[in-house]
């Protein structure tokens, strides 16, 4: 990967380098702030300088390092399925001078206890629609990822906030992780993979673990949730 790569964007202070996955549009995006610009306005709204952020789907990387480089935590660690964008990720952290705040892993978080070795990731033409769950109306590419679990993550890098978007698997994640390490969580909701019953039952579960949604940083499929006093 060339080192001399133009910048193609910036997007809240970050430099985003020319990549496959940028065009002109996503580029356009980026420099409004408008590129997953719900998210990011809800994870600067709650990371502070003391948390340890969790980021499941990193994408391109330039959500976690907005967060890394503006809220300016202890640490980010971020997760992303897509083998194809981890180098991608890599030099962007890079050119941003991130790389002891921010580390990115190509694997899978499974929280269920009957975790399998690796799960298949279904790659899309767009990035930003790959995911765990197969497409039948679209052509995607399969691919084999290792998993780790989402419990031992937690007990290792003993997260504060969980920044997740992973296109419908969040459901599934939902339904067995242990959310009290966490005092912040920010969530893409998607329910054309699992429909609004999907969405409710995951809307329900952040608010049986002790969530209350902001609801001024927060859309009906986009949630900044803190922890309930007490």
């Amino acid at each position: 990967m060339a080192k001399d790569m133009a910048v193609a964007a910036e997007c809240f202070g970050v430099r985003v380098p020319q990549s496959p996955f940028l065009n002109e549009l996503r580029i356009a995006r980026l420099n409004a702030g408008r590129y997953e610009g719900q998210e990011i306005e809800g994870a600067l709204h709650v990371v502070g300088s003391d948390d340890v952020v969790l980021e499941i789907g990193a994408g391109i990387g330039v959500v976690g390092a907005v967060i890394a480089h503006n809220a300016r935590p202890r640490a980010v660690h971020s997760f992303e399925a897509n083998p194809a964008l981890i180098p991608w990720i890599n030099e962007l952290y890079e050119r941003n001078d991130l790389k002891g705040r921010i580390s990115v892993r190509n694997e899978v978080l499974i929280a269920s206890p009957d975790r399998p070795e690796t799960v298949s990731f279904h790659i899309r033409s767009s990035f930003l629609g790959s995911s765990l769950i197969k497409s039948e109306r679209r052509p995607t590419e399969e691919v084999e990822v290792t998993t780790v679990s989402f419990q031992d993550v937690c007990a290792a890098i003993k997260p504060t906030v969980l920044v997740m978007d992973i296109e419908g698997g969040e459901l599934d994640l939902l339904e067995h992780a242990d959310l009290s390490p966490f005092r912040a969580i920010v969530l893409e909701y998607h329910p054309e993979a699992y429909e609004v019953a999907g969405m409710r039952r995951c809307k329900n579960i952040i608010r049986d673990a002790g969530f209350v949604r902001v609801d001024e940083k927060s859309t009906r499929t986009v949630w900044t949730c803190l922890r309930e006093a007490g």
